[in-house]
């Protein structure tokens, strides 16, 4: 795996590199930083998203109260009911690896704050 220069090298993200890996294996090749983004560079969607947040949720405790999946992925199939709460949300925005290990470190999701970084 090919990490960016100053990428956190503590048991935190290993242990999320680790989740990330097996649940969504991680290029060889490219490099993988804070700003890469599970959702567009590495390509996580649909049922695969919900499957690692629920990992995420179970491994490392996380309060997702304030997380809103149609944010970042497109919905798993076509359910018209799903489709129409996702109206009015926009484009997807990314969802870096540097947002899930900051949720990790403070084991809640905070929308607004996780958007800045």
């Amino acid at each position: 795996m090919n990490l960016a220069p100053n990428f956190p090298d503590d048991h935190t993200m290993h242990l999320l590199m680790q989740l990330l890996h097996e649940e969504l294996g991680l290029p060889e090749r490219k490099a993988i930083s804070l700003t890469t983004s599970i959702n567009f560079d590495l390509g996580c969607d649909g049922a695969d998203a919900r499957h690692l947040m629920e990992a995420l949720e179970a491994q490392f405790a996380i309060d997702f109260t304030d997380y809103d999946a149609y944010r970042y992925f497109q919905p798993e199939g076509f359910d018209v009911f799903l489709k129409r709460r996702a109206k009015g949300r926009g484009d997807k925005v990314p969802l870096t690896i540097g947002m899930l290990y900051q949720a990790i470190r403070v084991q809640r999701w905070d929308t607004q704050e996780l958007a800045g970084l």
